[in-house]
């Protein structure tokens, strides 16, 4: 029904780029779990998980949906409210599958460890480095003139859409990276996170309170579902004022609630044991005293 409706609107467009990538990165995953894996762990690496297979399905999938019509003819020529939606996807939930999907194993392979590409991938998942570089690419392409220049050139578009997908890439290695030594502590992950969820508030609330055109692109006399260009930009705004912000911030909620969970019970059996070398202290000192 919706499908049917979306279409009554808008041409089907075909992607092929799109279905390349898709494909290309199935195959991938495909030989990395069954030619790669197993010497891996001959290796001494441990076997993929459920976990990040089920993970790299929905980045996959997540990838699909943001790029293929209609969400892609939709972001682009029609609504900057869907544009915002989709570069949200692109830049936190996407990255954040792919991350959690990847395996220590098979980054070592595709960059070896000795390399000067390791070094600057190191760098590159500082936090600090990482939540510059995230925040500097989310601010620089919104604005006007290169919005327009991803609007007027393909290449652009997607060398633009590789970016975003790769400082979404660092913006995660500190917390949920495959390589354990370099992710923060549970603590410094909340307070990291929560640093990288304020500065997209600031270009957002400049959309929702705009009273003109802010993108000239969008500003078109077809205007879908008969949404306005106010609307359409408010909404955008508060796609990424709010919706950003509100999925980092249940991350921190979850990442906050495990590590509090873990301390306890950590503290509650560190107290059993104390009571337990207590207890046995206590029980062979009156074995003494009964001796005696």
């Amino acid at each position: 029904m919706v499908a049917a409706l979306v279409a009554a609107l808008i041409p089907w467009v075909a992607h092929p780029e799109v279905w390349v990538l898709i494909g290309g990165g199935l195959a991938v995953g495909i030989y990395a779990s069954r030619v790669i894996q197993p010497k891996a762990i001959e290796a001494g690496y441990e076997a993929l998980t459920s976990r990040q297979i089920f993970w790299f399905a929905a980045g996959l999938l997540g990838l699909w949906v943001a790029s293929d019509w209609p969400v892609h003819d939709i972001a682009e020529n029609y609504l900057y409210s869907v544009h915002m939606g989709q570069h949200l996807v692109i830049s936190l939930l996407i990255p954040a599958a792919f991350v959690m999907a990847t395996p220590r194993w098979l980054l070592e392979l595709v960059v070896q460890p000795s390399s000067r590409a390791w070094r600057w991938l190191r760098k590159g998942s500082k936090p600090l480095f990482a939540g510059i570089v995230f925040n500097m690419v989310t601010a620089l392409l919104h604005l006007p003139q290169v919005v327009q220049l991803a609007a007027d050139s393909g290449v652009a578009h997607y060398l633009m859409h590789l970016v975003v997908f790769g400082s979404g890439i660092l913006l995660w290695m500190p917390v949920i990276g495959p390589i354990p030594e370099w992710r923060l502590q549970p603590l410094g992950q909340c307070i990291y996170l929560f640093c990288n969820s304020l500065l997209p508030t600031i270009p957002g609330g400049w959309l929702v309170f705009a009273t003109g055109v802010v993108y000239p692109h969008y500003d078109s006399a077809e205007r879908l579902w008969g949404i306005s260009l106010l609307t359409d930009q408010q909404a955008a705004g508060a796609i990424m004022k709010l919706a950003g912000g509100l999925f980092i911030w249940v991350v921190i909620f979850v990442i906050f609630g495990r590590w509090a969970s873990r301390d306890q019970l950590e503290q509650q059996t560190a107290r059993a044991e104390r009571d337990r070398v207590r207890y046995a202290a206590f029980k062979e000192a009156q074995l003494s005293e009964n001796q005696g």
